[in-house]
């Protein structure tokens, strides 16, 4: 017998009985799967944190309206179940980052919250909910990232591509970007490059793949990641996306790297086609996870901004002690020429009159 499934109104999310929840990262969650690698440093910082990385919470009209939504929802996003200090300014512009493809990541990063493990399952509905859920919440920009999915034979590359129609159909002025992994680029570039063109006929208005940390840190940090295949990758994304979709890439600053290197990195995503970069500070969540080697100042990530659009010529850099991924996403995309608010939409510009 199908599953049950209770409508409410008329574009309230329909979940069925047993269905997974859009959840992740908890704020109790900090195991790990297997071992912890004796190679990597998990030693926690000593002292306080700096005056800058703390925020104050602003409870905005949109902050209350979205979380009063999600709330009759009992859905969770990885803004909340994170604790993601921006999560009050980015749903003020009712913008919010869901995560799919279950909660378990068939890959290990030392500086990841996500828990490392074997899938449990594969949920082909959950585009439908969530695409359900981003016309429910009324947002005007939307994240889809997910854990990687290396038991797929696409590593989730459907998943992450329907998400996209599912969207599109219900809310077709709603920014779109996404945030999957590599799809086993990485080990095996050509199923890798065959699973992106799945993404790549959904046309996103954003395309992000994560570089994270340097090269000399990547074969510690990153272990089933590739730096030069991960630089491949995102030469292939903009060779295969329209010049209207954007590709953004992100760097972790305090994980041992130097300045010199991370402008080395902004160098290399240039080169490889990247539009858009985001910069922040890493934050270690557990004893278990990758030690916090210094705290970068709210100077230096302003000069790697400068040095990336001044000097590289990226479309837009953000970069800040408290910048996540999906940080101002939605503005990212705008200056990319990617995407542009409804007049409907928070930011939005009402069209001229004929005439005026």
């Amino acid at each position: 017998m199908a599953a049950s499934t209770t409508r409410t109104g008329p574009s309230e999310p329909v979940i069925p009985d047993g269905a997974q929840r859009l959840s992740v990262l908890p704020r109790e969650r900090v195991q790990r799967a297997g071992t912890v690698r004796r190679s990597v440093d998990t030693s926690l910082q000593q002292g306080r944190k700096p005056e800058w990385l703390k925020v104050k919470a602003s409870y905005g009209e949109n902050f209350r309206d979205l979380t009063s939504l999600m709330e009759g929802l009992e859905l969770n996003t990885v803004c909340a179940q994170a604790a993601c200090p921006n999560i009050y300014e980015c749903w003020e512009m009712r913008e919010a980052t869901f995560l799919i493809g279950g909660e378990d990541c068939t890959r290990r990063c030392g500086f990841c919250q996500i828990k490392t493990g074997k899938p449990k399952g594969y949920d082909v509905d959950e585009p439908r909910r969530v695409a359900e859920a981003v016309e429910h919440l009324g947002l005007r920009f939307a994240v889809v990232t997910m854990v990687a999915r290396d038991d797929l034979d696409d590593g989730g590359a459907w998943l992450v591509a329907e998400t996209i129609r599912q969207i599109r159909t219900r809310t077709p002025d709603v920014g779109i970007e996404v945030l999957p992994s590599d799809f086993g680029y990485g080990q095996q570039p050509e199923k890798g490059a065959l699973a992106l063109e799945q993404v790549v006929d959904a046309e996103p208005d954003v395309f992000a793949f994560n570089l994270e940390t340097t090269r000399r840190l990547f074969p510690v940090i990153r272990p089933a990641f590739d730096y030069d295949r991960g630089l491949e990758f995102l030469r292939r994304a903009r060779d295969r996306f329209p010049a209207t979709t954007a590709i953004k890439s992100n760097i972790i600053a305090g994980m041992g790297e130097t300045d010199d290197e991370i402008r080395e990195c902004l160098r290399d995503l240039k080169a490889a086609g990247v539009d858009l970069v985001t910069i922040g500070q890493y934050l270690q969540p557990s004893a278990q996870h990758l030690h916090l080697d210094r705290y970068v100042t709210p100077e230096q990530f302003a000069a790697f901004r400068d040095y990336g659009v001044g000097e590289l010529g990226f479309s837009h850099v953000e970069s800040g002690p408290l910048v996540r991924s999906s940080y101002h996403a939605g503005q990212q995309a705008q200056d990319a020429d990617a995407w542009s608010p409804a007049a409907h939409q928070p930011g939005g510009t009402a069209p001229s009159r004929p005439g005026c």
